[in-house]
């Protein structure tokens, strides 16, 4: 949780101009805290090299934004207070890594994210429709209630994640929400396998990729425009562990996650996971709806001047299993523990998009010395891996907790964000928090 302007002289990242697809708001990014920010206990370091400062607003020609206003508490119906607001047009929250503490996420501990208005819930649930068209046999209009009798319900335990997750992290500051950690959840849900449904309807030998909508409006509420409508090829629409889910943590779906009925697409984007889900269109071609294609969801395949005005068009690909990421649960970023304190014990977890996590280290001298944590069994794939494990501090004083997954492909998280984007997508880097002995 912390960029070299922090440390610099604390500076807040400022508003940046939306890119079209992307209704994200950047707000200021958080810092290592402990009981203020690093600069106010005097703690400085040197500038890092980089080959540009421009910010991606200056990058296309637009005036210099006022400074945001910065993360707000969150105080919406059922959800911790603890949650921080992003923004509200659309609605937008994330969960404080201490608050991601528990084996199952709680659903008031859950994220949100939206991308257009909040659609008016409906009273018939069971009522509500879902059509899969386009490159099958038989076209379906299936209800809840048909979903639910004549297909085999599963319950798994997934990581749900925003696609710009730690987009903060990224120097110059990227467009869109200012994401630390917390744009991802591990809740349990339960629903019939995509593939399930698609067979049902007969998947022609042309059919190739999904598109998939939702019932909410358009921010400008313009009835002509999509929210969101993103697809994905077959074969991620074919694995067993993709739902179209009506339940989470054994309850309802609630309103503001999707329901009565989402897609849980795991290890991908969670903007795939479409809320409010209504139809599916099964297609011969990639799809083309509001948020693909360009720079939406898309990350460089050739690495990009930090700053650059770059459209996407070239060298640019769709993002697709998310980076590996650890969080340290607890100890909270600023705790104060009792003078004479050595031993730390320490909580996280650790996921790896369509990857397994093969380990998780924890440093306290800045990477010159890595201790390995105890891992635990995740209950399914795409269950993230809860970790545990002890640390042995040298003396009292200050001290930053670096956190360090490595993927099943020997993939670890870097110690900065890197492979910047004109969005934020894909920034995963070690997570760091505070702590201050005696």
């Amino acid at each position: 949780m912390l960029n070299e302007a922090d440390l610099r002289d604390g500076a807040a990242a400022t508003d940046a101009v939306p890119a079209e697809g992307n209704s994200d708001t950047p707000r200021t990014s958080r810092r290592l805290l402990l009981g203020g920010s690093l600069a106010a206990l005097g703690l400085a370091a040197g500038g890092l090299p980089r080959l540009s400062v421009t910010s991606p607003a200056a990058a296309q020609g637009a005036p210099a934004a006022a400074p945001a206003k910065g993360p707000q508490p969150f105080d919406y119906p059922g959800k911790d207070k603890g949650l921080t607001l992003l923004g509200d047009r659309p609605l937008v929250a994330e969960t404080p890594e201490n608050l991601l503490d528990d084996d199952t996420t709680p659903i008031s501990k859950f994220f949100v994210r939206n991308n257009g208005q909040i659609p008016e819930p409906v009273k018939d649930v069971d009522g509500w429709q879902l059509k899969i068209e386009g490159e099958v046999d038989k076209p379906l209009t299936l209800t809840v209630k048909e979903l639910k009798s004549r297909f085999t319900p599963h319950t798994f335990r997934m990581v749900l994640e925003c696609g710009g997750n730690g987009r903060s992290f990224y120097t110059p500051a990227a467009r869109g929400n200012q994401w630390t950690n917390g744009g991802a959840g591990c809740a349990e849900w339960t629903g019939v396998r995509l593939a399930d449904v698609l067979k049902a309807a007969g998947l022609k030998s042309s059919a190739k990729f999904t598109g998939h909508y939702g019932a909410d409006p358009h921010l400008s509420g313009d009835t002509a425009k999509d929210a969101v409508s993103r697809g994905m090829p077959i074969e991620k629409a074919l694995e067993p562990h993709c739902l179209i889910v009506w339940a989470m943590n054994g309850e309802p779906l609630p309103h503001i996650h999707g329901g009565p009925l989402r897609l849980v697409v795991p290890g991908w984007p969670a903007s795939l996971s479409s809320k409010w889900l209504n139809r599916i269109l099964v297609r011969a071609t990639p799809h083309d709806g509001q948020g693909m294609g360009g720079t939406s969801y898309r990350v460089p395949t050739v690495p990009i001047v930090p700053g650059s005005n770059a459209d996407g068009k070239t060298n640019f690909t769709d993002l697709t299993s998310m980076p590996v990421r650890s969080i340290i649960s607890a100890p909270a970023n600023g705790a104060r523990l009792p003078a004479a304190t050595r031993e730390v014990a320490l909580r996280g977890a650790a996921w790896a998009g369509d990857h397994e996590v093969a380990k998780v280290e924890v440093s306290f001298d800045a990477g010159q010395r890595w201790h390995a944590m105890t891992l635990a069994k995740p209950k399914n794939r795409y269950d993230w891996v809860r970790w545990t494990g002890k640390i042995t501090l040298p003396s009292d004083g200050y001290f930053e907790l670096w956190a360090r997954a490595t993927d099943s492909r020997g993939v670890a998280q870097p110690h900065v964000a890197t492979n910047w984007n004109p969005q934020g997508y894909g920034s995963n880097p070690l997570h760091r928090i505070a702590v201050l002995v005696g």
